[in-house]
């Protein structure tokens, strides 16, 4: 399928906090103890099925818990948006996907990124491989669309203090991870998109992430029809306390929550 021949889109939320996910280790606050299943949050990623493909898009260190909990058979291809560990350190697992499928996966991300990969991964590229070890075909991604997995992407460029991250826009469906800063060409990207994700840390100012109220200032600025925010820390508050500040539209994302997204 490509872009204007969608006929189904959906994403399934993996995880939606932080680089240290929620509970944090330690934490005594009240969002780390609470008993509401939509306060615990794994490290960002989504699941992302189009017409029957499976794309994911980031595999954090929690990549096979979530895997495992989400029941996931088969995996067409994985779009990373940065290098950081809690977007990455989850690589390895991907080789039970080559057992399944027997076939290398099919990995999309920028050049930096696909550098990183080789350096962390190293003994996946090894030219006297151990068996077992993750089979990757790696692509970098450049401008433009490109094909993962048999859908079209449309890539483009955020800023995480001063590293470029990158976000995608598969249908009506935008997604944004690590922003702090998303530049006019990128809003432009995603004008006319129906379901925008994007992150939102904390409420306070931070240096490399979007807080709250700025989230809640480029959902106005690319105007969605609704929006779900990831990439929560504890700081946030709580699933409950936070939804009740939200306007019409915008939702906090948790772990497991599918969304229809019209192509």
């Amino acid at each position: 399928p490509i872009f204007g021949a969608m006929r189904s889109l959906t994403i399934e939320f993996l995880g939606t906090g932080t680089s240290q996910g929620v509970p944090v280790i330690g934490c005594e606050c009240a969002v780390c103890r609470s008993a509401d299943p939509r306060d615990k949050r794994l490290r960002s990623s989504a699941l992302v099925r189009v017409d029957g493909r499976s794309l994911l898009i980031d595999a954090g260190p929690d990549l096979r818990q979530q895997m495992l909990r989400s029941d996931v058979k088969e995996l067409d291809a994985v779009l990373l948006t940065h290098e950081h560990m809690d977007h990455i350190a989850g690589i390895d697992e991907l080789r039970a996907f080559n057992f399944k499928q027997q076939r290398p996966m099919d990995m999309h991300a920028n050049a930096a990124t696909l550098d990183a990969v080789r350096r962390m991964f190293h003994y996946a590229f090894a030219q006297d491989r151990y068996p077992g070890v993750p089979e990757l075909d790696l692509h970098a991604i450049s401008h433009g669309p490109f094909t993962a997995g048999g859908v079209e992407v449309t890539p483009f460029e955020v800023l995480h203090y001063n590293l470029t991250v990158l976000g995608f826009r598969i249908g009506g469906l935008g997604y944004i991870t690590d922003a702090k800063v998303v530049p006019p060409e990128s809003v432009s990207a995603l004008q006319g998109v129906d379901t925008l994700v994007v992150n939102a840390l904390r409420r306070k100012e931070h240096p490399s992430h979007l807080n709250l109220e700025q989230a809640l200032e480029l959902v106005r600025v690319v105007g969605p029809r609704r929006a779900y925010f990831i990439h929560m820390s504890h700081l946030l508050g709580s699933h409950a306390e936070v939804s009740a500040e939200l306007p019409a539209g915008v939702e906090l994302a948790y772990d497991g929550l599918v969304v229809n997204v019209p192509v």
